[in-house]
């Protein structure tokens, strides 16, 4: 089983190769400018962790589902998910260019936004995306204490990064990999790789989250920073799904990879 120079021979090289590919897969582009336009929404580097574990899980769920469908039918689905995994590439730009439109439409409605309000005496600005400011009379200080579980999930899974992960698992630079799995010695050794390539990608988006969190999580305390940072991203993602789209569609070669 071979793959830019991998070859897989056994358990310990499918379970190697499988990580190494898995933590280089999500660093292509597509994948980075379409977390980075979520990422944007969150005021934490924690709670930016999970938009890229989240989007690690979506990407490998249909991974793992197609990869065991073709382990045991091997070629004759291969065929066919060849045939389809075009429009799926389609699908993965005319998502950048709603996504990066969506930066854009935020900034409009006013819904990136800042307040201020007193710590320990001290005033404080801070930066938000849309959320609902509640007036309430009596605010509970301990809610994170008595519902601990619920703030847990609420950090954890976010829906909208797992879609966008399952649909750049379902697009084609997916199914490169995808269809090195015939060529698998054995089940357990193709199941190994598929497991660990999943990993390794929730692993690196993970990280690559956090690093594209940091300047959004610097800028709070600066409107004019954090559009500039919003508008940025926003411009990358209609950019790259316009070339990606246009390569798809008209042959032609904007896009590098």
């Amino acid at each position: 089983m071979e793959h830019d120079g991998f070859i897989i021979t056994g358990p310990f090289s499918a379970l190697i190769f499988g990580l190494i590919l898995g933590l280089r897969h999500s660093t292509d582009a597509d994948h980075i400018v379409a977390v980075s336009t979520i990422t944007r929404d969150y005021k934490s580097i924690v709670q930016g962790l999970w938009v890229g574990i989240s989007w690690g899980i979506g990407h490998s769920t249909p991974l793992i589902i197609l990869g065991l469908i073709i382990l045991l039918i091997k070629e004759s689905f291969i065929n066919f998910y060849a045939g389809i995994s075009h429009y799926f590439e389609i699908g993965v730009a005319v998502m950048l260019i709603l996504l990066g439109i969506q930066v854009f439409w935020k900034i409009y409605r006013q819904d990136f936004h800042s307040h201020t309000h007193k710590h320990n005496g001290q005033d404080h600005v801070h930066v938000h995306g849309t959320h609902i400011h509640a007036e309430t009379s009596d605010p509970d200080p301990h809610y994170s204490e008595t519902h601990p579980k619920i703030v847990l999930m609420s950090s954890f899974f976010r829906f909208k990064s797992f879609a966008i992960g399952v649909v750049h698992g379902l697009a084609g630079s997916a199914a490169v990999i995808i269809a090195m799995l015939p060529a698998s010695p054995t089940f357990t050794m193709g199941f190994i790789f598929l497991i660990m390539f999943a990993l390794g990608t929730m692993l690196s988006m993970g990280i690559m989250t956090i690093i594209i969190a940091i300047p959004f999580t610097k800028s709070q305390s600066s409107l004019l920073t954090s559009n500039f940072i919003s508008i940025v991203a926003g411009l990358l993602s209609i950019g790259l799904g316009l070339g990606l789209g246009s390569d798809l569609l008209f042959n032609t070669s904007f896009i590098w990879y």
